[in-house]
Order: structure tokens, then sequence, then C-alpha cells
């Protein structure tokens, strides 16, 4: 990622166009009296929360599905085959 430094005056008469270049993935610093003050970067929306339950109806858990393996499938697991 690119950083340019930017003073205030700078940065108030082209703030349209650096939001632009930082909505692209630039990081823009900007200073006043030659010290750095504040950073322009891309803003990155947080993830929508999960929602559970979005698979009922459409898988089927078999009712034996925690059932005892049968033993040769057993001892393979268990590096016995």
């Amino acid at each position: 990622m690119s950083e340019i430094i930017y003073n205030l005056y700078e940065a108030k008469t082209s703030l349209s166009r650096l939001v632009d270049r930082a909505a692209n993935g630039e990081e823009i610093i900007l200073s006043k009296a030659g010290k750095p003050l504040a950073k322009l970067v891309p803003f990155h929306r947080p993830p929508e929360p999960r929602k559970p339950g979005g698979w009922e109806g459409r898988i089927r858990i078999s009712e034996d599905f925690d059932a005892p393996l049968p033993p040769e499938i057993q001892d393979v697991f268990e590096g016995r085959g």
C-alpha cells in the first residue's frame, strides 16, 4: 500500500479526489506544519452477523448419526487396520 502525505490546505482543495484514492487502497496522511495528524484509509464495512438456522428443511441427519462405527472402520481410525 502506498502512503502519500498532504498538508491540510492541499487536502481541503482536493478532498474528493483524495477520498477516491483512499477508497482504491491508498493511505493518505494529512499533516499540518509538517507534522502528520491523521490518516485517510479505505473504509471496510464489517461483515453481517451470522443468522443461525438457515438450513432447516434442506438437510437430513440420520437417526444413527452418532452410533458407533463398525469395528473394521473403527480399527482403521485407531491405526489397527
